[in-house]
């Protein structure tokens, strides 16, 4: 019977009501005993936000809609979801922002995260508030440092110099991802190299099991591969060239150096070290000093993402030095450049100008040798080389080995300088070990306390948290040291071990690792006295699918694999991989540029949702585009979706007792199989236009709906628009939560499939007609309709049939002569 007592749709009025129901009934939320008791646990995870001044803009709802609306459908699916959020809180952006405005970041970040938790609330996500985390808050930076000293007692964190990336504007160390063409990407200002004493977590020891654990992990292609690309395995040799003195003579010592192409070292021709090798100084001959001193002070000023520059002009310098190279036994001079990295390698390469582009642009620049040593088809060992030759080919000028393929070359020679005691094949990796030193305030204290005596020290464990002090002069200043190390009544204390006068350490750490391990707490915030309850953890981990950005495809997802192997191997895990399922999703642009402050097109969502509503602007988001790709938002766009929800609304109040249309519930029927696999893929803005197909199908001509057209129909539109859902499952007739229970509709496979299919005719390939037939009818049947059909009959007339081409439910096509 349709409801006569139906008002208009009013998405506020709506909204309001079933958000103030979820809270009272902690609808969306777990109680501890629910936790630790759930037959069917899904975990579904998004990547937390920092919590800017700014609030939330059009691109968070966007990421955080979509992993919303995979947590509704399996939760549509009777599976308890938990889908936890929380705030990333702590670093340097928002202590900028803070030093920028006269504030104080203990009194920005907490106003921050109420604007922010304001803004998820109001867009109807699926969100545990039971369990929320905040990393500036003592009780989860507690377990931040006592994960970092889990890695400090296994001997997997140690304090070193090492050069780094140096902002004189921000006065912080940058990682080489956040140096832009040279400047910082946060303040564009120039960045410089520094030698600091830093905390490295050795990540590098869990190179290659990182990278064969991408095979496992269902993880999108994209994210995969950048992560390959950045652990970077290379297969090679590290070969040994001796350092010769004045006079020729090897001196005590080598310049090790590590290549992919052993089979090339007899076309070495010089050696270049990076400015920062610790052998230049033995190196340098006292004519050449003043030069090369000059020239290490230059590249010290570029940052090391503007070394690695392939199209910049090569620049260097000699060092009066040279060593011998194994295979020929001819002495090579020896050269400083910026474009090799210390951190790389050995800091060290052997100059192959023949066979490199780097090398030979040097060798051009300075007139050094080149010499041939792999010759391509129709060159031979004399052919000249006016350009760098990089193609396959047979080794040639190296002596007994004249002849071989490149790579029967590479373990040959490898294995003739293994003999000599001049190398051995090894496996090397980009990946450097993870600095998580920041000299600022805003972040958590490393709980390190330094002895003269003992040396570091790890606070002990009832000694944690150690808290951040509020401190009004937080603003750092150029000597490379943290604010902290001016409080001095905070950085003096105790040694744990001996009683003796010690000091804390002044650095805080990365807000990587704050971010590192953030899904394990999520669960277990209801105790205070473990980083995560083993039971909880074993039931509800690893996460069941994580969504975010493919910005974080390297770093945080990197970070949190790595911690989590850690873990793993000192027995706190029975799992070594945080995230069976990844999905990146795609990003929003708007009107047709990336959204940013300086181009004045960000969109906050508030007067959207002000307007149209929440679940309009969800809907309206997944029909942007593939999720996995993203969108252009158009503020015209947003009509569609608040009309369909408008039609939806009218459609189930007036929907009438009766059998369901044929045709309609052939529709519906499709309609429920293509929704299903399509979320299940988040392929959400075609599942979308199914919907409202379906929806105009059910109100084709006028007709007033049948009840069972549309019952199904609410649950499928739900994970898009659940405060509607909620609305019309109970008026509907149904008094409990759409999201309790299994309320996903199923289909009918016999019913998905179409009474009639229209098949196209032609004759030698031209359409001349159509034909209606039953789904699977034979060629037999379908030649009969054809002939009945005056164009097609009257094209086959007086003509001879030689063949007839039958695709079925699709095409007949008959070729005649």
């Amino acid at each position: 019977m349709a409801n006569e007592d139906r008002t208009s749709y009013s998405p506020s009025q709506v909204e309001t009501k079933w958000q103030s129901h979820w809270d009272a009934h902690n609808t969306n939320g777990f109680r501890l005993e629910e936790l630790e008791a759930a037959e069917r646990p899904y975990y579904n995870l998004m990547m937390f936000p920092y919590p800017s001044a700014e609030g939330l803009h059009v691109g968070n709802i966007y990421a955080f809609t979509g992993a919303d609306v995979h947590g509704r459908y399996q939760r549509l699916q009777g599976k308890q979801v938990f889908e936890p959020i929380g705030f990333d809180a702590f670093g340097i952006h928002s202590e900028n922002f803070a030093l920028k405005q006269g504030l104080h970041p203990m009194d920005l970040i907490p106003s921050n995260i109420r604007n922010f938790t304001r803004q998820l609330r109001r867009i109807g996500g699926m969100f545990d508030w039971n369990h929320t985390v905040d990393t500036t808050d003592p009780s989860y930076y507690k377990w931040t440092q006592w994960i970092f000293l889990q890695l400090f007692k296994a001997g997997l964190a140690e304090r070193k110099e090492a050069p780094v990336n140096w902002c004189p504007s921000c006065m912080t160390v940058l990682a080489n991802e956040q140096v832009i063409s040279g400047a910082c990407e946060r303040c564009d200002t120039p960045v410089e190299q520094r030698r600091i004493a830093q905390w490295f977590f050795k990540i590098t020891k869990y190179a290659q099991r990182l990278l064969d654990n991408l095979a496992t992990i269902d993880w999108s292609d994209t994210t995969r591969k950048a992560q390959e690309n950045w652990i970077g395995r290379s297969e090679g040799a590290e070969l040994r060239f001796p350092i010769l003195d004045g006079d020729g003579s090897e001196a005590n010592g080598t310049i090790d150096v590590f290549t992919t192409r052993p089979d090339t070292i007899f076309g070495a021709t010089y050696m270049v070290l990076a400015p920062e090798h610790p052998l230049v100084d033995i190196l340098t001959r006292e004519d050449h000093r003043a030069q090369v001193a000059r020239y290490r002070e230059e590249a010290a000023r570029k940052d090391v993402v503007a070394r690695q520059k392939v199209d910049k002009t090569k620049t260097g310098v000699f060092t009066g030095g040279y060593c011998r190279n194994p295979a020929t036994g001819r002495p090579i001079p020896v050269w400083i450049a910026d474009y090799v990295l210390m951190e790389y390698g050995t800091g060290a390469i052997m100059a192959v100008p023949g066979h490199d582009e780097r090398d030979f642009e040097f060798a051009t620049e300075f007139d050094l040798p080149i010499v041939r040593v792999v010759a391509g088809p129709d060159q031979g060992a004399d052919t000249p080389l006016d350009e760098v030759y990089v193609g396959p080919g047979v080794l040639v000028n190296s002596g007994e080995f004249d002849g071989l393929g490149i790579d029967d070359g590479k373990r040959k020679i490898t294995a003739w300088l293994q003999e000599e005691g001049l190398g051995e094949g090894r496996v090397n990796y980009r990946l450097h070990d993870w600095c998580i030193s920041r000299q600022r305030y805003w972040g958590p204290p490393i709980p390190i306390i330094h002895c003269d005596a003992c040396g570091p020290v790890a606070v002990p464990d009832d000694q944690l948290p150690v808290v951040l002090p509020r401190v009004e002069d937080f603003k750092p200043d150029d000597t490379g040291v943290s604010p902290m190390a001016r409080v001095e009544d905070w950085y003096r204390t105790t040694c744990p071990e001996c009683g003796a006068e010690a000091r804390r350490e002044t650095d805080v750490s990365d807000t990587f690792l704050d971010s590192g391990w953030y899904f394990l707490r999520y669960p277990s915030t209801d105790f205070d006295d473990r980083a995560f309850d083993a039971g909880i953890t074993k039931r509800w981990l690893p996460v069941d699918t994580y969504i975010g950005g493919n910005e974080h495809a390297v770093l945080h997802l990197m970070y949190s694999r790595f911690l989590t192997m850690v873990l793993h191997d000192l027995g706190h895990l029975d799992f070594e991989e945080p995230f069976t399922v990844f999905r990146a999703h795609g990003l929003i642009i708007a009107e047709g540029a990336k959204m940013s402050k300086s181009k004045g097109n960000v969109i906050v969502p508030d007067p959207i949702i002000e307007e149209f509503g929440a679940d309009t602007f969800r809907l309206y988001l997944m029909f942007l585009g593939p999720f996995e790709e993203g969108g252009d938002y158009r503020a015209e766009g947003i009509q569609g979706p608040f009309g369909f929800l408008h039609r939806l609304w009218d459609t189930v109040h007036a929907a009438e007792d009766g059998d369901p249309d044929p045709e309609v519930e052939r529709k519906l029927h499709r309609t429920i199989k293509q929704v299903t696999d399509q979320l299940s893929t988040l392929q959400y803005n075609t599942a979308v236009a199914a919907l409202m197909e379906y929806l105009n199908a059910v109100r084709a001509g006028g007709r007033t709906a049948r009840r069972g057209e549309v019952l199904p129909l609410v649950p499928l539109v739900a994970p898009f628009a659940p405060h509607i859902a909620e609305e019309l499952w109970e008026v509907l007739g149904h008094k409990e939560s759409i999201f309790d229970g299994r309320s996903w509709p199923d289909f009918d496979e016999e019913k998905t499939k179409a009474s009639t299919v229209e098949i196209a005719v032609q004759v030698n390939g031209k359409l001349r007609g159509t034909i209606v037939a039953d789904p699977g009818a034979d060629q037999e049947a379908c030649v009969a309709l054809a002939h009945a059909e005056e164009n097609v009959a009257r094209h086959l007339e007086g003509v001879t049939l030689r063949r007839v081409i039958h695709v079925p439910d699709r095409l007949l096509n008959f070729v005649v002569g």
